[in-house]
Order: structure tokens, then C-alpha cells, then sequence
């Protein structure tokens, strides 16, 4: 419950100071959709959008809005729930980020066929940021991928504001006693995102960054929960690294908040739309959770 009033609290954060300080999206006639496959990218935006949330959500709650917005300028917009156990499709993201990532490719290769676009680009957030990066690197499709925007990922892994760290020397048998605990309570993906874990240690043996594709990485100096934030990035060449407060200084925005923040969607816009990037020219204040 707790959790769910700070995801509300963002949104409505997001929402007023975007109405007081942003225009409406412009209407499309061309492009432009949710979720909706009879959609056909303009000339414009000549790439669908697949959207990835975070681990514990799912795709309508947590990048929906600004999937949305996207979707209102033009783009042709695709999510799902991805990771989340037969019965209970209510929290995604929990399953090992292999097994999930197999999901997203088989879902990027349908929104390809049903579209007729050669190329999507990715948009993840949190574990979603991680997973466009996984996917695009593990499965063999980096030519069918355009761009990857990656919003606060896990990228080197997180030690969770020096959690694991203080549970690999707490608990009796360290950290492989915390990747039990994490099986048994059904979210194996949090073993995943910590330092050395399976997807982290496959994504990070050899580049990261794939021939032809444009990557850009989204972070806070203040994300609580992936840290130290800078291991969001990837260091290599082709790839735009970028905290919020690069372009905004004074915004607080946190991890969760990333997600709704006008700032992050701006500079998620301008990593689409490289050849019509705009500045921030009045900031928004996000939310610190």
C-alpha cells in the first residue's frame, strides 16, 4: 500500500507540474498508438517503441505514462508484462532476467512482423533498462534494433545503498544465503541485478555496446536504489551516458520517480528523435522516491 501511494504521489507530482509548465502533445495524424498493432510508423517515426518496466510492475503501471506520451506525439507505442508467474499476472518482473529477456525477444519480433518495420527501439526502466540491454545483446537481434534508451538500469549491477553488502557479511553464508532467500520468495531476478549476478556477469563479459545500434543512459545522482548510480552506465564507444541533472540541477528525482519524471521524458524524446532534440528549457521537479 505504502508503495503504491508513492507511485501515486509521483504520478500526481508529474502531472500538476506538467500541466503548468509543458504544452500538450501535438496530435498525430499519422502514426501514433497504444498497445494497438493495426498501428503503422510515419515518416516521422519510422520505429516502433517497445517500452520495458521495472522489476515488481508491470507494462500499465510504471512506464504507461510515458508510453502515452510518446504514443500522443506520433509513435507507435508496444508493451507487455514480462516476467510474471502463470496465474498471478498482476507484478512482473520476477522471473531470472534469461528467462524474461526470452519473452521480450519473441514480443520485439511480433511487434516487427505486425507493424512491417524493420527496426523497433527499446525504452526500458530499471530491470526493463537492464533487459534492453540484455535482449539486444544475447539474443542475435541487434540488427533488428535501432536504439536503446536505458533509464536508471542495473547495468554493473546494485549493491542496493550497500544492502548486499552488508547482507553478504550478516548473513550466515553471505551472499549465497541471499540468493536463496531471493528463489524462495519468488523474485530470482533480484540475484540477477546484484554485483556478479548471472545476467549482470553475461552482460558484462565483452562489450555491451552492439555494432549499429544508438544507446543512451538515463540516471539520477540521487536513485536510491540502484547504486552507486554511475554503474547505470556503459562506457563504451557509441554510447550517450547522462544524469537527469546534466540538464536539470536542481531536480531530486529518484528511482521510482525516473519513471514519471518530465525531465527523463524529454531526454528519452531527444534520444528517440536525435535529429530534432530540443534543450530543457524550464525544468520540473520530480519526486525523490
Amino acid at each position: 500500500m505504502a508503495r503504491t501511494r508513492r507511485r501515486f504521489g509521483t504520478l500526481l507530482a508529474a502531472l500538476v507540474v506538467g500541466a503548468a509548465l509543458f504544452p500538450a502533445a501535438p496530435a498525430q495524424a499519422a502514426g501514433g498508438g497504444n498497445n494497438d498493432f493495426s498501428c503503422r510508423p510515419s515518416a516521422a517515426h519510422p520505429e516502433p517503441v517497445v517500452l520495458l518496466h521495472g522489476t515488481f510492475a508491470t507494462y500499465y503501471e510504471d512506464i504507461n505514462f510515458l508510453q502515452a506520451d510518446l504514443a500522443a506525439r506520433g509513435y507507435c507505442t508496444f508493451s507487455l508484462t514480462y516476467g510474471a508467474y502463470p496465474g498471478f499476472p498482476l507484478v512482473g518482473g520476477l522471473k531470472p532476467v534469461a528467462q524474461s529477456s526470452l519473452e521480450i525477444k519473441d514480443y520485439i519480433e511480433r511487434v516487427r512482423a505486425k507493424t512491417g518495420a524493420a527496426k523497433v527501439d527499446i525504452v526500458g526502466h530499471s530491470e526493463g533498462g537492464l533487459q534492453s540491454l540484455y535482449v539486444t545483446k544475447m539474443h542475435g537481434i541487434s540488427d533488428h534494433i535501432k536504439r536503446v534508451v536505458a533509464i536508471a538500469p542495473p547495468t554493473h549491477g546494485t549493491d542496493a545503498a550497500g544492502l548486499v553488502k552488508l547482507a553478504d557479511k550478516l548473513l550466515p553464508g553471505g551472499r549465497s544465503t541471499l540468493d536463496t532467500i531471493a528463489k524462495a520468495l519468488g523474485i530470482p531476478v533480484l540475484s540477477d541485478e546484484f554485483p556478479g549476478g548471472p545476467a549482470v556477469t553475461a552482460l558484462t563479459t565483452g562489450p555491451i555496446a552492439q555494432p549499429g545500434v544508438a544507446y543512451t543512459i538515463i540516471t539520477s545522482r540521487f536513485d536510491e536504489i540502484v547504486t552507486p548510480p554511475e554503474t547505470s552506465f556503459v562506457r563504451e564507444p557509441g554510447v550517450e551516458n547522462r544524469y537527469v541533472q546534466d540538464s536539470c540541477p536542481l531536480d531530486p528525482v529518484g528511482h521510482i520517480g525516473e519513471a514519471y519524471d518530465l525531465n527523463v521524458w524529454h531526454l528519452v524524446r531527444n534520444a528517440l528523435d536525435p535529429g530534432n532534440a530540443t534543450p530543457i528549457k524550464v525544468c520540473a521537479f520530480g519526486s525523490p522516491g
